[in-house]
């Protein structure tokens, strides 16, 4: 890649992971459409659907990987549902990543539309806050389903399934609000060791792109997320919202002229 291409990369990068620190949603469900459409507009070298789910799956995995060192010391990383989900998650990013390959393209754009759609209802379900207390009770059949679930798909597209495990947690399994952040980003951590090792062994990740979104993520979501404490999230939600549903339409466009 010559610099003009890795400096797109970059700025397309800290984009996706600034707007994502911003709103506090997964950084995949951004980058994704970013990376896919983005430089072929611009006329320079586009990666393949297969190759920007590995792309997305090696940030994803550092990302969490910072916000777990970053949350360890509060207190609010909880063993028993990450065991339980974090087990179920990763059993299902790894059949989701390891078949990603036989699926073509247009799939898992069509995937990709699905989460997309999900993540726009996702963010608009009213989450009550719930009580904090020192014993958490959840059902762990139900979580570790959702979880095997919420696994697959985001094994297919490269994407860690926090933005679908976050209100998961808060709305069906009724887990405290701290408690649901801090262990949301370790089980979209282990999802995410998943999928990068499917990515790995299906040949899937393209390593410079990979490393300079990873460095443009390190540098943005802190960013933005700080930014994004004093903002009008509401504003914020309906103007990615609005973003990531036009994505979906496109997508979906596209898939029909396809047919």
């Amino acid at each position: 890649m010559n610099i003009y291409e890795l400096i797109t990369l970059f700025v397309l990068g800290f984009a996706g992971s600034f707007i994502s620190g911003l709103v506090g949603i997964g950084g995949a469900i951004i980058n994704y459409p970013l990376l896919l459409y983005i430089p072929a507009l611009l006329g320079i070298s586009a990666m393949t659907a297969h190759q920007v789910t590995g792309v997305v799956a090696v940030q994803v995995f550092i990302s969490t990987l910072a916000g777990v060192i970053a949350y360890r010391k509060g207190g609010y990383l909880h063993k028993k549902i990450i065991l339980s989900m974090g087990i179920s998650v990763l059993i299902g990013s790894i059949i989701g990543s390891f078949s990603s390959n036989t699926f073509s393209g247009h799939t898992i754009n069509v995937i990709y539309g699905i989460l997309a759609i999900l993540a726009v209802i996702m963010m608009f379900i009213p989450k009550k806050h719930i009580e904090e207390r020192e014993e958490v009770q959840f059902n762990i059949l139900l979580g570790s389903i959702l979880a095997i679930i919420v696994g697959i798909a985001a094994g297919i597209v490269g994407a860690g399934g926090a933005f679908l495990l976050v209100p998961i947690m808060l709305v069906i399994l009724k887990i405290p609000t701290k408690v649901t952040i801090a262990s949301s980003l370790a089980i979209t951590f282990i999802s995410s060791i998943g999928s990068v090792a499917g990515k790995v062994a299906t040949h899937q990740i393209v390593w410079i792109p990979s490393l300079v979104i990873v460095i443009a993520s390190l540098i943005a979501s802190p960013i933005g997320a700080k930014i994004g404490q004093k903002a009008n999230t509401k504003i914020l939600q309906w103007i990615l919202a609005i973003l990531i549903l036009a994505t979906a339409i496109k997508i979906w466009i596209d898939l029909i002229e396809h047919l």
